[in-house]
Protein backbone atom coordinates (compact mmCIF):
# COMPACT_ATOMS: atom_id res chain seq x y z
CA UNK A 1 0.00 0.00 0.00
CA UNK A 2 2.17 2.63 -1.04
CA UNK A 3 1.19 6.30 0.85
CA UNK A 4 0.99 9.19 -1.50
CA UNK A 5 2.18 11.12 1.05
CA UNK A 6 5.43 9.53 1.34
CA UNK A 7 8.65 10.87 -1.56
CA UNK A 8 9.34 8.38 -4.75
CA UNK A 9 12.57 6.59 -4.54
CA UNK A 10 15.20 8.58 -5.57
CA UNK A 11 18.27 5.60 -6.63
CA UNK A 12 18.34 3.14 -8.98
CA UNK A 13 19.36 0.24 -6.43
CA UNK A 14 17.84 -1.33 -3.73
CA UNK A 15 19.96 -1.38 -0.60
CA UNK A 16 19.54 -3.14 2.64
CA UNK A 17 19.12 -0.27 4.72
CA UNK A 18 15.78 1.08 2.16
CA UNK A 19 14.00 -2.95 2.59
CA UNK A 20 14.47 -2.42 6.36
CA UNK A 21 12.95 1.00 6.33
CA UNK A 22 10.08 -0.13 3.93
CA UNK A 23 9.03 -3.12 4.90
CA UNK A 24 9.29 -1.77 8.33
CA UNK A 25 6.41 0.63 7.71
CA UNK A 26 4.70 -1.82 5.89
CA UNK A 27 4.66 -4.15 8.71
CA UNK A 28 3.53 -1.78 10.74
CA UNK A 29 0.80 -0.86 8.94
CA UNK A 30 -0.19 -4.41 8.52
CA UNK A 31 -0.13 -4.44 12.45
CA UNK A 32 -2.10 -1.17 13.36
CA UNK A 33 -5.35 -3.24 13.13
CA UNK A 34 -4.55 -4.35 16.49
CA UNK A 35 -3.82 -1.46 18.11
CA UNK A 36 -6.89 0.13 16.74
CA UNK A 37 -9.01 -3.00 18.17
CA UNK A 38 -8.05 -1.57 21.75
CA UNK A 39 -9.46 1.56 20.55
CA UNK A 40 -13.17 0.27 19.80
CA UNK A 41 -14.87 1.31 23.03
CA UNK A 42 -14.04 4.83 21.59
CA UNK A 43 -15.95 7.31 19.52
CA UNK A 44 -14.61 7.19 15.91
CA UNK A 45 -14.49 10.87 15.78
CA UNK A 46 -12.26 11.24 19.24
CA UNK A 47 -10.13 8.63 18.03
CA UNK A 48 -9.47 10.28 14.46
CA UNK A 49 -9.61 13.82 16.40
CA UNK A 50 -5.99 12.43 18.94
CA UNK A 51 -5.00 10.80 15.54
CA UNK A 52 -4.52 14.39 14.17
CA UNK A 53 -3.33 16.19 17.32
CA UNK A 54 -1.02 14.04 18.93
CA UNK A 55 0.71 13.32 14.62
CA UNK A 56 1.03 17.49 14.87
CA UNK A 57 4.42 17.47 17.67
CA UNK A 58 5.62 14.48 15.86
CA UNK A 59 5.72 15.70 12.09
CA UNK A 60 6.66 19.29 13.43
CA UNK A 61 10.07 17.49 15.12
CA UNK A 62 10.92 16.30 11.92
CA UNK A 63 10.75 19.09 10.03
CA UNK A 64 12.66 21.32 12.41
CA UNK A 65 15.44 18.78 12.89
CA UNK A 66 15.47 18.63 8.67
CA UNK A 67 15.36 22.42 8.20
CA UNK A 68 12.70 22.43 5.94
CA UNK A 69 10.12 24.91 7.87
CA UNK A 70 10.74 28.05 5.34
CA UNK A 71 8.62 25.92 2.47
CA UNK A 72 5.58 25.15 5.08
CA UNK A 73 5.45 28.71 5.78
CA UNK A 74 5.29 29.79 2.38
CA UNK A 75 2.17 27.47 1.52
CA UNK A 76 0.40 28.63 4.03
CA UNK A 77 1.13 32.03 2.88
CA UNK A 78 0.08 30.95 -0.66
CA UNK A 79 -4.34 31.25 -0.97
CA UNK A 80 -4.00 28.58 -3.70
CA UNK A 81 -1.44 26.13 -2.29
CA UNK A 82 -3.87 26.59 1.02
CA UNK A 83 -7.28 25.72 -0.70
CA UNK A 84 -5.29 22.51 -1.95
CA UNK A 85 -4.13 21.76 1.12
CA UNK A 86 -7.36 21.81 2.78
CA UNK A 87 -8.44 19.33 0.00
CA UNK A 88 -5.90 16.75 0.64
CA UNK A 89 -6.63 16.96 4.30
CA UNK A 90 -10.59 16.57 4.56
CA UNK A 91 -9.97 13.49 2.22
CA UNK A 92 -7.09 12.02 4.29
CA UNK A 93 -9.42 13.00 7.19
CA UNK A 94 -12.25 10.73 5.38
CA UNK A 95 -10.45 8.20 4.61
CA UNK A 96 -8.41 7.90 8.46
CA UNK A 97 -12.17 7.83 9.68
CA UNK A 98 -13.34 5.51 7.66
CA UNK A 99 -10.35 2.78 8.32
CA UNK A 100 -10.98 3.08 12.27
CA UNK A 101 -14.28 2.29 11.60
CA UNK A 102 -14.23 -0.58 9.84
CA UNK A 103 -11.26 -1.66 12.51
CA UNK A 104 -13.49 -0.90 15.22
CA UNK A 105 -16.66 -2.48 13.88
CA UNK A 106 -15.25 -5.45 12.82
CA UNK A 107 -14.94 -4.91 9.03
CA UNK A 108 -11.19 -5.44 9.40
CA UNK A 109 -11.34 -7.47 5.51
CA UNK A 110 -13.37 -4.23 4.00
CA UNK A 111 -10.32 -2.01 4.94
CA UNK A 112 -7.75 -5.16 3.16
CA UNK A 113 -10.26 -4.99 0.25
CA UNK A 114 -10.29 -1.41 -0.15
CA UNK A 115 -6.00 -1.23 -0.01
CA UNK A 116 -6.36 -4.20 -2.80
CA UNK A 117 -8.07 -2.57 -5.29
CA UNK A 118 -6.50 1.13 -4.86
CA UNK A 119 -3.78 0.91 -7.03
CA UNK A 120 -5.72 -0.24 -9.72
CA UNK A 121 -8.46 2.57 -9.26
CA UNK A 122 -5.42 4.72 -9.05
CA UNK A 123 -4.72 3.56 -12.50
CA UNK A 124 -8.19 4.30 -13.78
CA UNK A 125 -8.28 7.83 -12.11
CA UNK A 126 -5.03 8.77 -14.07
CA UNK A 127 -6.28 7.46 -17.72
CA UNK A 128 -9.46 9.13 -17.38
CA UNK A 129 -8.52 12.40 -15.30
CA UNK A 130 -5.39 12.97 -16.50
CA UNK A 131 -5.42 11.89 -19.94
CA UNK A 132 -2.78 8.88 -18.86
CA UNK A 133 -2.82 5.91 -21.69
CA UNK A 134 -3.19 2.34 -20.37
CA UNK A 135 -1.22 -0.54 -22.03
CA UNK A 136 -2.99 -3.70 -22.84
CA UNK A 137 -1.94 -5.44 -19.78
CA UNK A 138 -3.31 -2.77 -17.48
CA UNK A 139 -6.79 -2.31 -18.86
CA UNK A 140 -6.88 -6.51 -18.29
CA UNK A 141 -5.75 -5.83 -14.91
CA UNK A 142 -8.72 -3.25 -14.27
CA UNK A 143 -11.10 -5.33 -16.52
CA UNK A 144 -10.38 -8.03 -14.05
CA UNK A 145 -10.71 -6.02 -11.00
CA UNK A 146 -14.09 -4.57 -12.04
CA UNK A 147 -15.66 -8.39 -12.24
CA UNK A 148 -13.97 -8.56 -8.72
CA UNK A 149 -15.85 -5.52 -7.93
CA UNK A 150 -19.17 -6.63 -9.57
CA UNK A 151 -19.09 -9.96 -7.45
CA UNK A 152 -19.06 -8.13 -3.91
CA UNK A 153 -21.76 -5.90 -5.14
CA UNK A 154 -24.17 -8.51 -6.20
CA UNK A 155 -22.90 -10.37 -2.71
CA UNK A 156 -26.11 -11.83 -1.58
CA UNK A 157 -25.28 -10.90 2.57
CA UNK A 158 -23.82 -7.54 1.95
CA UNK A 159 -21.96 -4.62 -0.36
CA UNK A 160 -18.49 -3.65 1.42
CA UNK A 161 -18.93 -0.26 0.91
CA UNK A 162 -16.56 0.35 3.77
CA UNK A 163 -14.15 -0.99 1.10
CA UNK A 164 -15.27 1.42 -1.85
CA UNK A 165 -15.18 4.54 0.52
CA UNK A 166 -11.68 3.85 1.58
CA UNK A 167 -10.48 3.18 -1.94
CA UNK A 168 -12.51 6.21 -3.13
CA UNK A 169 -11.03 8.58 -0.74
CA UNK A 170 -7.70 7.19 -0.48
CA UNK A 171 -7.52 7.17 -4.32
CA UNK A 172 -8.85 11.03 -4.86
CA UNK A 173 -6.60 11.72 -2.21
CA UNK A 174 -3.51 10.45 -4.29
CA UNK A 175 -4.39 12.71 -7.32
CA UNK A 176 -4.98 15.76 -5.38
CA UNK A 177 -1.76 15.05 -3.76
CA UNK A 178 -0.02 14.92 -6.98
CA UNK A 179 -1.06 18.68 -7.42
CA UNK A 180 0.14 19.98 -4.14
CA UNK A 181 3.61 21.40 -5.04
CA UNK A 182 5.45 20.60 -1.83
CA UNK A 183 7.30 18.03 -0.20
CA UNK A 184 5.71 15.19 1.85
CA UNK A 185 6.58 15.45 5.15
CA UNK A 186 5.67 19.26 4.62
CA UNK A 187 2.25 17.90 2.96
CA UNK A 188 1.81 15.99 6.27
CA UNK A 189 2.41 18.68 8.52
CA UNK A 190 0.48 20.99 6.63
CA UNK A 191 -2.63 18.81 6.49
CA UNK A 192 -2.61 17.63 10.40
CA UNK A 193 -2.65 21.54 11.32
CA UNK A 194 -5.57 22.62 8.34
CA UNK A 195 -7.35 19.68 10.74
CA UNK A 196 -5.66 20.72 14.02
CA UNK A 197 -8.82 23.38 14.96
CA UNK A 198 -11.39 21.33 14.21
CA UNK A 199 -9.99 18.10 16.16
CA UNK A 200 -9.23 20.63 19.30
CA UNK A 201 -12.88 21.80 19.34
CA UNK A 202 -14.52 18.32 18.97
CA UNK A 203 -12.15 17.21 22.31
CA UNK A 204 -13.17 20.45 24.08
CA UNK A 205 -16.76 19.41 23.06
CA UNK A 206 -16.60 16.07 24.26
CA UNK A 207 -14.57 16.90 27.71
CA UNK A 208 -17.59 19.22 28.24
CA UNK A 209 -20.39 17.27 27.83
CA UNK A 210 -18.82 13.95 29.52
CA UNK A 211 -18.30 11.87 26.65
CA UNK A 212 -14.52 12.12 26.61
CA UNK A 213 -12.13 9.47 27.00
CA UNK A 214 -8.65 10.95 27.25
CA UNK A 215 -7.92 11.70 31.27
CA UNK A 216 -10.81 10.76 32.33
CA UNK A 217 -11.77 7.06 34.04
CA UNK A 218 -8.85 4.76 32.61
CA UNK A 219 -5.40 6.06 32.08
CA UNK A 220 -5.10 3.52 29.59
CA UNK A 221 -7.43 5.02 26.91
CA UNK A 222 -5.43 8.22 27.66
CA UNK A 223 -2.14 6.71 26.87
CA UNK A 224 -3.66 4.66 23.42
CA UNK A 225 -5.09 8.17 22.10
CA UNK A 226 -1.59 9.89 22.79
CA UNK A 227 0.33 6.80 20.50
CA UNK A 228 -2.08 7.58 17.39
CA UNK A 229 0.21 10.10 16.75
CA UNK A 230 3.16 8.25 16.90
CA UNK A 231 0.95 5.36 15.15
CA UNK A 232 0.89 7.23 12.61
CA UNK A 233 3.92 9.33 12.14
CA UNK A 234 6.31 6.85 12.54
CA UNK A 235 5.28 4.39 9.39
CA UNK A 236 5.00 7.47 7.05
CA UNK A 237 8.83 8.38 8.25
CA UNK A 238 9.98 4.66 8.26
CA UNK A 239 8.59 4.43 3.99
CA UNK A 240 10.27 7.98 3.24
CA UNK A 241 13.55 7.12 4.39
CA UNK A 242 12.70 3.51 2.78
CA UNK A 243 11.49 4.96 -0.83
CA UNK A 244 14.79 7.12 -1.01
CA UNK A 245 16.90 4.02 -1.18
CA UNK A 246 14.58 1.37 -3.04
CA UNK A 247 13.76 1.49 -6.79
CA UNK A 248 10.13 2.09 -7.70
CA UNK A 249 9.64 -1.17 -8.86
CA UNK A 250 10.37 -2.58 -5.00
CA UNK A 251 8.29 -0.16 -3.63
CA UNK A 252 5.40 -1.15 -5.90
CA UNK A 253 5.80 -5.10 -5.28
CA UNK A 254 5.96 -4.30 -1.30
CA UNK A 255 3.14 -2.35 -1.02
CA UNK A 256 0.74 -5.09 -0.94
CA UNK A 257 2.51 -6.06 2.83
CA UNK A 258 0.20 -4.12 4.45
CA UNK A 259 -3.16 -5.09 2.62
CA UNK A 260 -1.96 -8.66 3.03
CA UNK A 261 -1.56 -8.65 6.92
CA UNK A 262 -4.63 -6.87 7.24
CA UNK A 263 -6.39 -9.33 5.81
CA UNK A 264 -4.84 -12.17 7.86
CA UNK A 265 -5.91 -9.91 11.42
CA UNK A 266 -9.56 -9.90 9.68
CA UNK A 267 -9.91 -13.46 9.20
CA UNK A 268 -7.22 -15.64 11.98
CA UNK A 269 -7.30 -12.76 14.59
CA UNK A 270 -10.99 -10.76 14.81
CA UNK A 271 -12.33 -13.62 13.63
CA UNK A 272 -14.39 -12.09 10.97
CA UNK A 273 -16.62 -14.33 8.04
CA UNK A 274 -14.48 -14.87 4.89
CA UNK A 275 -17.81 -15.60 2.46
CA UNK A 276 -18.37 -16.80 -1.05
CA UNK A 277 -18.04 -13.58 -2.43
CA UNK A 278 -14.80 -12.53 -1.20
CA UNK A 279 -13.34 -16.53 -1.69
CA UNK A 280 -14.38 -15.64 -5.39
CA UNK A 281 -13.22 -11.84 -5.14
CA UNK A 282 -10.33 -12.06 -3.74
CA UNK A 283 -8.40 -14.18 -5.67
CA UNK A 284 -9.66 -12.62 -8.86
CA UNK A 285 -8.15 -8.77 -7.51
CA UNK A 286 -4.96 -10.56 -6.53
CA UNK A 287 -4.57 -11.66 -10.15
CA UNK A 288 -5.23 -8.39 -11.78
CA UNK A 289 -2.19 -6.81 -9.28
CA UNK A 290 -0.37 -9.40 -10.71
CA UNK A 291 -0.76 -8.23 -14.23
CA UNK A 292 -0.67 -5.02 -13.23
CA UNK A 293 2.68 -5.07 -11.12
CA UNK A 294 4.51 -7.64 -13.71
CA UNK A 295 3.67 -4.82 -16.45
CA UNK A 296 4.88 -1.71 -14.47
CA UNK A 297 8.02 -3.85 -13.31
CA UNK A 298 8.74 -4.76 -17.11
CA UNK A 299 8.27 -0.98 -18.35
CA UNK A 300 10.63 0.62 -15.65
CA UNK A 301 12.92 -2.13 -16.72
CA UNK A 302 12.74 -0.97 -20.77
CA UNK A 303 12.53 3.04 -19.34
CA UNK A 304 16.07 2.41 -17.45
CA UNK A 305 17.77 0.32 -20.68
Amino acid sequence: MRNPDSPLPTTDQDTPQGLSFAGGAYVFWGFLPLYMKLLSHIPVAEVIAHRIIWSVPVAAVVLIVLRRTASLREAFRNPRMLAMGCVTAALISLNWGLYVYAIISDHALDAAIGYYINPLFSVFLAAVLLGEKLNPAQMVAIGIAVVAVLVLIFDADRTPWLAFGMMLTWGFYALAKKSLPIGPNQGFLMEVLILLPPALAYVVYAAGTGSAHFWVGNSSDTWLLMGCGVATAVPLLFYANGAKRLRLSTIAVMQYIAPTMIMLNAVFIFGEPFGRARAIALPLIWLALVIYTVSMVRQMRAARA
